[in-house]
């Protein structure tokens, strides 16, 4: 039995006992992951006395399943669904879509294209800014004219006094601060973005949704795809730009196609960052765009939570991103095999 145990069909394969803890340990975090899963799943076919009355987790054992909560959440009238359902799905892609493309070319850029800004240049644009929303503010002006003066006061100060300062950054510098972004709390801007779009008169609107969630979420794409774009040899884009291909079409051509793991891996992180976003859609939208995430607040009643209702709509909000993850898997691990060819 013992040399059952260890026999090893190959020499770099794992025996029977070598494997053991292995396995153990895999199939102990699975069941921790896949747990809470199984748990909201059961618990959106318990009636409401079952959920109150203590844990149960066999059905049809120590309870009997019932369909009371789905039919509630997606039969009755006064509880619209499909409409949130919608709005997340539509806000969430757009949003996503719109962030890896920007994104990405902001990457290729900091990673193919050298940038020297001038320290004194960024402070003076600052400044200009901050006198910019002055003089609309508080004096009052056409906002309009105070726009296109400061351009041209900045635009001279670029061509002029600029030049007499030494200190400046890099793209490494760059790529920090717009990384640094994320470590900002979003519950420090969302008043101010609230009072932009409240001025605007965009609130509640999918334009609103879809560029607030596109602004909060370039900077980790255009972290992480540079990483991507670094081992992508430059000998490739040499070669086509020797042929008279443009930066762009480079850009779209071979370093998109090359890049398809990471797009994928960055895209499926950035739909569910979009996905679950909960404080920015609860000042943002109103009634007419709302997202899954505030649906689910909206469960918890002066009477307590409503597990039944919440895990039903939480079991609806998942599987869409289920399917998309496992739609672009195929996608990440044939890019990983064909790198791994090449290589």
């Amino acid at each position: 039995m013992w040399k059952i145990l260890n026999k090893k069909k190959k020499y770099d394969d794992v025996s029977y006992l070598e494997g053991f803890p292995i396995y153990f340990i895999l199939g102990l975090w699975a069941f921790i992951c896949l747990f809470p899963i199984y748990w909201v799943f059961i618990t959106s076919f318990k009636e409401a006395y079952v959920v109150n009355d203590g844990p149960f987790y066999i059905p049809f054992v120590d309870f009997q399943p019932s369909l009371h909560a789905w039919e509630f959440v997606l039969m009755q009238e006064s509880v619209n669904t499909l409409r949130p359902f919608y709005n997340t799905i539509i806000i969430s892609i757009i949003s996503a879509l719109i962030t890896v493309f920007i994104g990405s070319m902001a990457g290729y850029a900091l990673v193919r294209i050298s940038y020297r800004p001038k320290i004194a240049s960024i402070f003076f644009f600052l400044l200009l800014l901050a006198l910019s929303v002055y003089l609309v503010a508080k004096l009052k002006l056409d906002w309009r004219i105070v726009v296109v003066s400061s351009l041209s006061v900045f635009i001279l100060f670029i061509l002029t006094l600029s030049r007499k300062f030494k200190s400046s950054l890099g793209n490494n510098d760059i790529g920090f601060w717009m990384i640094s972004q994320r470590i900002l709390p979003p519950v420090v801007v969302v008043i101010p973005i609230y009072i932009f779009f409240q001025q605007l008169g965009m609130l509640d609107t999918y334009p609103a949704m879809i560029i607030t969630y596109v602004a909060i979420n370039i900077p980790i794409v255009v972290w992480l795809m540079r990483d991507f774009f670094y081992n992508i040899p430059i000998d490739l884009e040499e070669n086509a730009a020797l042929d008279g291909a443009s930066r762009f079409r480079i850009f779209t051509t071979i370093v998109l196609p090359l890049s398809k793991p990471g797009l994928s891996a960055t895209f499926m992180l950035v739909l569910i960052l979009c996905w679950n976003e909960y404080l920015l859609s609860l000042f943002i939208s109103l009634t007419d765009t709302q997202t899954l995430p505030l649906m689910i607040a909206s469960m918890n009643t002066t009477r307590g939570p409503q597990w039944w209702y919440m895990s039903v709509i939480i079991i609806i909000m998942i599987i869409p991103v289920i399917m998309v993850a496992l739609f672009l898997y195929r996608f990440i691990i044939k890019g990983l095999l064909v790198g791994a060819i090449k290589g």
